[in-house]
């Protein structure tokens, strides 16, 4: 008999199509299942990953505590502003060898997290040493290093803010306009955060204190004069053929709706162009130009300057509020038009809209973190400056500057007039009542070098007066400081 000659006979079950079919059923069903799960992973991993990370229920922190050694950070010339020591008893400390210079920008990591202490908090706690270094480590029993965050601040200028700010309440924020690097961020009241275990009741304690408050970036305040950029941009905006020739005689006030707009200190400055009611912040010019705006046209323009949500980037702030709205009042539109009213801002937005101006209409994001390495300076994560929006035309950035740069050389900034660096700017005096309080908050927004502009600033006093008395010579160190130190 030959081999294969004959058909072997088949069995029974080989021949049941219902058998194969729910064969290939279970397959399809496993392969789904896992599928998903994959899918799950990936999402979980790019776009839940970093929220989880950051829960207060995530106790992942309490085991890398026991092998990490809680990384440094590092300014942008490479100084250490906060890192971790041991001290006499074998515990370990964190230090800031600053003391109150950087301490809500950079915060704290005893009594809770603040800053940037907190929002690098995995990123510190996390180590990308070599795999040799982590062996030997387990092998000893010690910790890790963890990774080391270069930052965008500069010791120089951080302290050339603090100082000059003095013991003012208030605020400073510098960046680079054209990078959206943030280079010197103060906020004051201050605290040491050395000793911040120490001073917390007598922080917290008290309900008037607001020391552990970043005005910079948690500060809401009336922005005065320097919110007549906006409506400078509104005006053009809604009169592009005829805005130049615009013109309005000033007597030194203006009633409406049973409210009265007062020029400062009752100032009549008689027959003013545009240009020079922006470099006399004449403020019933400004009244008038509300009063002549469409009220939607005006909220959906500083609504794109991130007005009423959220700022891009990162950092964690406060909202600025636009509330002009279709029903307002006349008295509401002339308020609104000069930064009284009910419109907020916070420090950090005055800068980024100044820094778009300097940068020929668009906004950076505003960072903080340049990249991430490991203690030996290997790199891990480089980040890149990203450009938040194109906000204005090159035209009207340059209309803006021009009229920014007549406010110093012959309106309310002449102080900076006279150095070797250009600057161009708008001096704000914003009134608030609370009841309770009321005063004049003293403000500055501008930038230098204005053909090619190196650093934008925005400056507010607390109760500092008009701009050019207090925020004004605040600007001047910062800026000298940059240039001549």
């Amino acid at each position: 008999m030959k081999l294969g000659s004959e058909s072997s006979p088949l069995r029974t079950e080989d021949t049941v199509p219902g058998r194969n079919t729910e064969l290939v059923i279970i397959t399809y069903v496993f392969a789904g299942l896992f599928l998903l799960l994959a899918g799950y992973l990936i999402w979980f991993q790019i776009f839940r990953r970093p929220a989880v990370k950051k829960n207060v229920y995530n106790t992942r922190e309490e085991v890398t505590t026991d092998r990490v050694i809680r990384g440094a950070i590092l300014s942008r010339d490479g100084t250490r502003i906060a890192y971790t020591d041991v001290d006499y008893t074998g515990n370990e400390v964190r230090v800031y060898p600053y003391a109150n210079i950087f301490s809500h920008t950079v915060g704290y990591a005893t009594n809770g997290r603040s800053g940037l202490e907190a929002s690098l908090n995995s990123i510190l706690m996390n180590s990308h040493s070599s795999l040799l270094d982590q062996i030997q480590n387990a092998y000893d029993n010690k910790k890790v290093q963890g990774d080391n965050v270069i930052v965008t601040l500069d010791p120089k200028l951080q302290q050339a803010a603090y100082y000059a700010l003095g013991d003012r309440r208030g605020a400073v924020v510098v960046m680079e306009p054209d990078s959206g690097k943030i280079l010197a961020m103060v906020s004051k009241p201050d605290f040491d955060p050395n000793t911040i275990a120490w001073d917390w009741e007598q922080l917290t304690g008290n309900e008037n204190s607001t020391n552990l408050l970043n005005r910079a970036t948690q500060g809401l305040y009336p922005p005065g004069s320097t919110f007549k950029i906006l409506t400078t941009l509104a005006y053009m905006r809604q009169n592009p053929e005829n805005f130049e020739s615009f013109l309005y005689n000033c007597q030194g006030s203006l009633y409406r709706d049973e409210v009265n707009i007062t020029c400062y200190d009752g100032h009549v400055h008689g027959e003013q162009t545009l240009d020079t009611a922006f470099a006399n912040s004449c403020n019933t010019a400004y009244a008038t130009i509300g009063l002549s705006l469409d009220k939607a046209a005006f909220r959906k323009m500083t609504e794109k300057f991130f007005f009423n949500r959220q700022l891009p980037g990162d950092i964690p702030h406060q909202s600025s509020v636009f509330a002009l709205d279709r029903n307002s009042s006349e008295a509401e539109c002339m308020t609104t038009a000069i930064g009284q009213g009910d419109t907020l801002v916070t420090p950090l937005h005055m800068a980024m809209i100044t820094s778009a101006i300097a940068n020929g209409g668009i906004m950076m994001k505003p960072m903080l973190v340049s990249s991430v390495e490991t203690y030996e300076g290997a790199m891990v994560e480089e980040r890149k400056p990203s450009i938040a929006g194109q906000l204005m035309t090159v035209d009207e950035a340059q209309a803006l500057n021009g009229m920014m740069e007549k406010v110093v050389k012959e309106g309310t900034a002449q102080a900076l007039s006279w150095n070797s660096y250009s600057v161009a700017g708008k001096t704000g005096s914003a009134e608030y009542d609370t009841g309770e309080y009321r005063g004049t908050h003293s403000w500055f927004v501008g930038y230098s070098n204005v053909e090619d502009p190196d650093i934008a600033l925005a400056v507010i006093a607390e109760d500092g007066g008009t701009g050019s008395e207090t925020a004004v010579p605040i600007a001047q160190q910062i800026f000298d400081a940059y240039y001549y130190s």
